[in-house]
């Protein structure tokens, strides 16, 4: 998610009036509910698929390999499926290519017209969904939902970060991960109450009750108040001084909106921000949208987050154990994002990237070790109960470290780093790669479980190392930085002070 501003030089932003508005802190409470979309989808499907109604109607083949006691198969591959696996990444697919329009539809119509599409969107996709009587249907509301997605990681970071106030901007702009992960708890609570339903039809419910979020964030959209960002950058100054004054609490809002001007001017002369965002000026800012969604998917998260449950039914937890095993790794997921929010503008972002980063490298390592121990590369083998109480225990420790770290970090700084003339390209960006990616692990998990078997958490571990020494050497801290002033950061960097020119920094318009 993104978030930028003209330069300023150092120590101006920090100057401007105002504090922190129940109306500000409401407002981003509201736009946050959009995580709620992503979260609850990520939650869902894994538990979707491995109930066992939902895998006899649309994939039988898998339903009765599982089944099959007589079939020998490895433990790491009764539920290599192509097809299954499409059920869950296409959805990221189609959120990769949407996220290119909503950054068009965001600068041009501003970000409430986003989210309001992406819940419709959402909203659609949810109900062909629930009523879908075969894979083709089935398919279509995931692509749909997956236009939603990218819709709503597009504009929400960006909402959040226009309207917070620079001390609390991390805090506020997780709200957007927090709900990701309440989405991701309620949704593992409702698999583990809709697998016992009778009669085969509980993952309708499931899949139904996604029209839930999207209806908040429907109608949430309405309401919300646009940015003051977002209006001037459609011309109404008056409009969007007033909204300031509202959101800041303060009649003196000039030094700050003066700067919005600024920003929003130097945009304007900025025709190509797609071309602009590849010249050495904003070389940071590129690397850092690439590379961090890219990496926050190669720490093998979503693994966790998609299939969760079938990767404990594959390792020998029964049905009702995997899906509140899930739950208990959700509930995780939700304390451990409020320790980020309460840490992330007191201790900064480097801290919590280091911190989470050598905490999952620890907890891989030991989960390949442990599942190598019992299953071998043959696949056969169990756990004892301490065994499985381990394994979900480094789970849980595994899942912390990211909640804390780069989960929602892996949103924030790339949403706190672009300047408003490439602000939109920078979001599609970042929104597009991690989509891409998401999308190629969902597709490829289980097949990759199946090839490489235990060895598939050395390799997850093996990129949180190459990542956690990216943060440390690359990421300078951007803690309680106006955004206005980011380049100053940039500037004062070992390597990244080279490609900045001195006008970035002294608030000089950027060359068209």
């Amino acid at each position: 998610m993104a978030v930028g501003g003209n330069f300023a030089s150092q120590g101006r932003g920090g100057n401007y009036e105002g504090g922190v508005t129940p109306f500000v802190v409401v407002t981003c409470i509201v736009a946050a509910m959009g995580g709620l979309l992503f979260g609850y989808d990520l939650g869902i499907s894994g538990g979707v698929t491995s109930m066992d109604d939902f895998l006899l109607k649309f994939f039988p083949s898998v339903y009765h390999k599982t089944k099959d006691g007589s079939l020998h198969e490895s433990q790491y591959c009764k539920y290599a499926n192509e097809l299954l696996t499409l059920f869950t990444s296409s959805l990221y697919i189609a959120a990769f290519v949407a996220s290119f329009a909503a950054s068009v539809i965001t600068r041009v119509y501003g970000r409430k017209i986003s989210m309001f599409l992406g819940g419709l969107a959402f909203l659609i996709g949810a109900i062909l969904n629930g009523i879908a009587m075969n894979i083709a249907l089935l398919i279509i509301g995931r692509l749909l939902l997956g236009v939603g997605v990218g819709f709503a990681n597009q504009s929400v970071p960006v909402y959040l970060s226009e309207m917070a106030p620079a001390k609390i901007r991390g805090a506020l702009n997780i709200g957007f991960q927090m709900a990701i992960t309440i989405g991701i708890l309620v949704a593992n609570f409702v698999n583990y109450g809709t697998a016992k339903i009778e009669g085969g039809w509980g993952w309708r419910v499931s899949l139904a009750l996604a029209g839930v979020p999207a209806i908040l964030m429907v109608v949430g959209s309405l309401f919300l108040p646009d940015t003051p960002n977002s209006i001037i950058e459609r011309g109404h100054h008056e409009e969007a001084k007033k909204m300031l004054q509202k959101i800041r609490g303060t009649e003196n809002v000039d030094h700050e909106f003066r700067d919005l001007v600024q920003a929003s001017e130097a945009a304007k002369k900025v025709d190509h921000p797609w071309r602009n965002i590849l010249e050495p000026r904003y070389r940071p800012q590129l690397v850092i949208c690439v590379l961090v969604p890219f990496f926050q998917q190669l720490t093998g998260i979503n693994v966790i987050m998609f299939y969760a449950p079938v990767l404990f039914k594959t390792l020998g937890f029964g049905d009702g154990a995997s899906l509140m095993s899930s739950a208990i790794t959700g509930v995780v997921n939700v304390v451990a994002t409020v320790v980020s929010i309460v840490s992330v503008d007191r201790f900064g972002r480097r801290g919590l990237f280091l911190e989470g980063g050598i905490q999952m490298i620890i907890c891989q390592i030991a989960v390949g070790a442990l599942i190598g121990v019992n299953f071998g590369v043959i696949g056969e083998g169990s756990f004892s109960k301490v065994e499985a109480d381990l394994l979900l225990t480094l789970i849980c420790l595994y899942v912390a470290a990211f909640a804390w770290s780069w989960g929602p970090l892996g949103w924030l700084v790339p949403s706190e780093i672009c300047p408003l003339e490439i602000r939109s390209a920078g979001q599609a960006i970042n929104v597009s790669v991690n989509m891409f990616f998401t999308f190629l692990i969902a597709q490829g998990f289980l097949s990759m479980l199946c090839t490489m078997k235990f060895g598939l958490f050395f390799f997850f571990g093996g990129f949180v190392v190459i990542m956690t020494l990216f943060m440390f050497f690359f990421l300078p801290e951007t803690k309680n930085v106006p955004i206005e002033e980011m380049n100053s950061v940039w500037k004062a960097h070992w390597f990244w002070g080279k490609y900045i020119p001195d006008e970035a920094v002294l608030g000089d318009d950027p060359e068209k």
